[in-house]
């Protein structure tokens, strides 16, 4: 059976894509294929729910464009379809010295990337939070929290409503791509198209290679952990309350978000995983350890981030280490206070070279398209990223 567009991956970029394929070119005959039962299974479902306005990002990057527009249309999507969202605005928390010169650099980039940061000393803070202790902060009002998974859910069902054909439960085996089609192998049947869009998230770079493309990066999985706060404690703060990013560090660091359910959530840390879906702590793939094992890039970014890496298996195993990266910013918490919460899995592409790519990148051939690296805040973004890759797919599907 031949369709005009094949999509892989029913994550919130692979639903975006498919609905927004379907607004622009409604005659369009389009098949969705994911090889799990249900959409947002992986960093689509197990995320902190965040909509992010952009700060952090290299003013001009597609990561600082795409967030700024897909906050704000993230949050008109949610209006249009009855979803709930609540804009709570973002706490970035300075709570010593070295921090200070950062928060500054980092509210002048604020203001480069189109956004109204409002600077806060310790009493403003304070009087804004009173359980979190700092010494300055930034007030970011663009940030808010919202249900991801039902976005996803709402996407799913819009783009069967205007006549998608979707396939839960096939996983793609094998891709080849000839003159006039692409032929995509399932474990359940055969199906060829004159496009194929991929948004593989964790399984991205294999996608690609199964389709014969030469790619310098790979796939490598860290495990994000979270606790949720016990009840009785969902007041503690109402802001997204986040850390002062450490440009020398990989990833951000534990924050409280205050969660759509009324609930608050802390975290993640970042802990190596030797399972790309696997969100147990003693979660464990062969197949996916020895790929990983036999790439360079896995061994350079490891050992180039080694103190971080230690410093991160060490929180993890033990909760009191956790329980001290919180106390920075709420000193009133304690181990009792945090209640187990589900771990979700970061996607991170690395070069050979050891080094992490933060922005996003695809690869594409005359017949395909490959989101090859969506990383945070890839949700925020499903919205451009999906318009993005139709105005690339534009030439050749008119």
């Amino acid at each position: 059976m031949s369709h005009d567009v094949i999509l892989i991956g029913a994550g919130i970029v692979g639903l975006a894509t498919a609905t927004q394929l379907q607004q622009r070119w409604p005659a369009l005959k389009l098949l969705l294929l994911e090889k799990e039962r249900g959409p947002a299974f992986h960093q689509s479902g197990r995320n902190s729910g965040v909509v992010h306005a952009g700060v952090y990002y290299e003013p001009g990057s597609l990561k600082a464009r795409f967030c700024r527009e897909g906050a704000a249309a993230t949050y008109a999507y949610c209006r249009a379809n009855g979803l709930p969202f609540r804009q709570v605005g973002k706490l970035v928390v300075a709570t010593g010295e070295p921090e200070m010169a950062r928060l500054r650099l980092l509210f002048d980039r604020c203001r480069l990337n189109g956004l109204e940061p409002v600077l806060l000393d310790r009493t403003e803070l304070r009087e804004l939070e009173p359980a979190v202790e700092g010494r300055a902060a930034i007030l970011v009002a663009e940030s808010g929290i919202v249900d991801y998974p039902r976005i996803c859910d709402c996407l799913l069902a819009e783009f069967r409503a205007r006549g998608g054909e979707v396939c839960f439960d096939c996983e793609v085996t094998a891709l080849c791509e000839e003159e006039r089609l692409i032929h995509v192998h399932t474990t359940g049947r055969a199906f060829a198209g004159r496009h194929l869009v991929a948004c593989g998230g964790l399984m991205a770079d294999r996608l690609a290679l199964m389709q014969g493309l030469r790619i310098d990066f790979r796939i490598i999985p860290y495990r994000g952990e979270y606790y949720r706060l016990r009840t009785g404690l969902q007041d503690l703060v109402q802001h997204l309350v986040y850390p002062v990013p450490d440009p020398a560090l990989p990833f951000l660091g534990v924050h409280f978000t205050p969660m759509i359910d009324g609930s608050i959530t802390v975290g993640p840390n970042a802990v190596q995983s030797w399972k790309r879906e696997g969100y147990g702590r003693l979660a464990f793939s062969l197949r996916d350890s020895a790929s990983m094992l036999a790439f360079p890039g896995f061994w350079r970014t490891s050992i180039r981030h080694l103190r971080y890496g230690v410093r991160e298996t060490w929180n993890s195993v033990c909760k009191r280490a956790y329980l001290a990266q919180l106390q920075r910013y709420c000193p009133s918490l304690r181990l009792a206070d945090l209640e187990p919460h589900p771990a979700g899995i970061r996607a991170q592409a690395v070069l050979r070279d050891g080094t992490m790519l933060h922005d996003f990148l695809f690869e594409e051939t005359p017949r395909s398209l490959h989101v090859c690296n969506a990383p945070s805040p890839a949700a925020t973004s499903a919205l451009p990223i999906a318009r993005h890759i139709c105005d690339r797919l534009a030439a050749r599907i008119s």
